[in-house]
């Protein structure tokens, strides 16, 4: 790690957090993360040919799936709005409705730039077409990597059958697909962050790396807060109580808070031991 010891590498990416006043940019993250996630699934719907109505396969799966990490009062909420957005769509006007959601939905993808410049130390120095090109490409990467994982966890099985059966490798190759799908989906979310670090701050990297240290922290640690989140509502859940029908919302955003956290954090992760190693690039013209 560049020379740097565990120890070393914690308390200089403590010492950014305050540094860099990570917290204050999570609290932005939440804002445009909100902003952007129904543009965004209104372009996973769109993706999927509306194909994801009351009680269908792909439905079921895509709530239940973010439902593993997201509240569930939050769960319940994106569950109504795919209703209406499968409900409320046509065939006049979807073009634009489309290129509208993706315009939208890369705002939370621009903040993501804007907060891992500041984990890197470098200034904003691309055109804003430029960035905000990056922003679309790497929202339309992540789109596309969900929906990958998607597929592969609802067919992954169908698949695994017909492989199988052309190479005659029996009914064992499908118990190992079982086994092995969760850990395909997590190299899709590690290859999703990893893509976000690699390419969002505004720097050229010396390599391609496949795993980046803070790739691993940063979706462990997303890993954890979520969890820990959904287990703290299960028991001390009063936000409704406070909030009344805001309740949800403000839940939704708590969970982006911590989610810009933990992308920030493993941010600062990379940034930290790329300057030990000296492997930190020049900002890109």
């Amino acid at each position: 790690m560049g020379g740097l010891t565990l120890r070393e590498l914690a308390g200089r990416v403590w010492g950014e957090l305050s540094e860099d006043s990570i917290l204050g940019w999570s609290a932005q993250l939440s804002f445009y993360f909100l902003l952007s996630m129904f543009p965004t699934l209104f372009f996973l719907l769109v993706l999927f040919g509306f194909s994801v109505g009351q009680g269908t396969e792909i439905r079921e799966a895509l709530i239940g799936y973010f439902g593993a990490l997201a509240p569930e009062s939050a769960t319940r909420l994106v569950d109504r709005i795919i209703r209406q957005i499968t409900e409320g769509a046509s065939g006049s006007g979807l073009l634009w409705s489309l290129l509208v959601a993706v315009w939208a939905g890369s705002s939370g993808m621009t903040a993501i730039i804007s907060a891992l410049n500041r984990a890197y130390e470098v200034e904003e120095t691309r055109p804003w077409w430029k960035a905000r090109l990056v922003a679309i490409a790497l929202m339309l990467a992540l789109v596309l990597l969900m929906s990958s994982a998607l597929v592969l966890l609802l067919y992954g099985a169908k698949l695994a059958e017909l492989v199988a059966s052309h190479f005659g490798l029996g009914s064992g190759f499908s118990i190992i697909w079982s086994i092995l799908r969760w850990p395909v989906v997590l190299a899709f979310v590690l290859l999703a962050f990893n893509l976000l670090y690699l390419y969002a701050p505004n720097l050229k990297h010396w390599d391609w790396q496949w795993l980046m240290p803070g790739t691993v922290v940063g979706v462990g640690l997303w890993l954890l807060v979520s969890v820990g989140f959904d287990f703290y509502l299960s028991y001390f859940n009063t936000y409704d109580m406070t909030y009344g029908s805001l309740g949800t919302v403000v839940v939704l955003l708590l969970w982006f808070y911590l989610t810009g956290i933990a992308i920030l954090v493993g941010g600062e992760v990379n940034s930290e031991i790329e300057r030990a190693s000296d492997k930190v690039g020049d900002a890109e013209p």
